[in-house]
Order: structure tokens, then sequence, then C-alpha cells
């Protein structure tokens, strides 16, 4: 079996794994990081996506193996000294979520887009969104709370973009 050591919410983890085994099946089933859901398993939802070296992946298209020698991000990996990251906080208050299963997706892969657009229109926030599916939302409030974090995110003193 292959060992990999991969970095994943700022802990280091060394582990033999099956050459097979899925980033998504890595982080819940070993390392216990729930808070990265199994969504579609075609990456078709984006539910389960995470940051690999700050960009955004689809863990259920991922092999573990692949994220050997790589940063992993999770939605649990966000908040600091426990306290929530901006996009957390503006998720929850712009009730950007009702079901809440794609919300890790769509917090992470957000942090992706503002990586590379830190102050994004209405229309790029829904194309830098577009591999995130949610059933219940509707959209306009994720889009809301995406351009909320982003101005949060922009003010002096805010945690950076990429954690």
């Amino acid at each position: 079996m292959p060992r990999i050591r991969v970095e994943v919410d700022g802990a280091t983890y060394e582990d033999d794994v099956e050459p097979r085994l899925l980033l998504v099946q890595y982080l819940r089933e070993r390392l216990g990081k729930v808070g990265t859901p199994v969504g579609c398993d075609t990456s078709n939802c984006g539910a389960c996506t995470v940051l690999m070296d700050g960009m955004s992946v689809k863990s259920c298209s991922v092999l573990a193996v692949q994220a050997d020698g790589h940063d992993v991000t999770t939605v649990e990996g966000l908040g600091v000294d426990g306290g929530t990251h901006p996009m957390q906080r503006a998720f929850h208050e712009e009730h950007a979520l009702q079901c809440g299963y794609c919300t890790p997706g769509m917090i992470m892969a957000s942090l992706d887009l503002l990586r590379d657009n830190p102050d994004p229109s209405e229309d790029e926030v829904r194309e830098g969104l577009e591999g995130n599916l949610c059933r219940c939302t509707g959209y306009q409030n994720i889009v809301k709370a995406v351009r909320r974090a982003a101005s949060d995110m922009r003010e002096p003193g805010r945690q950076e973009v990429t954690p």
C-alpha cells in the first residue's frame, strides 16, 4: 500500500492507503473530517469540495494518493481560535443555506473564487460557483453571502482569503 503524507487543516498525517481510496473517504473515514459530505460520488454536485494547496477540488474525484505532499483545507479548518471564518459568518448572516448539505462545498469553492477575484460581481459569483449545486436556496442568498464575505475580507484586520 502506498504511504502518504498530507497536511489537513494544519495537522500533518502519514498513512498507508489503498491506491483507490478517494480523498473524501480518507478525510471522513480516516481523519473524522465529516464536515466534508459525500454528495453524488460523481463530481457533479460539489458538496465535497475542499481546498488543495488553496485551489478548490471535488474530493470525490481526487484519490488520497494524489493528495500526498499537499495541503488540504476542509470547512472544519477555516475557523481561527475557535471562531468562524468571514465566509462562514456571511453564509449564516445572509441565510445562504437551508438544508445545509451543499454549504461546505459552496464555502470552499467561494474561497477559491475570492482568491482569484477578491471583488466579484453577482454574475462572477454565479459563474465561479457553477460546479456546485444547491437544491434548496435558489442561489440568491448564496451570492449575497459571497459578496458580503468578499467585502468583509477586504477590510483591514480581517482574515485573509486563503486559510
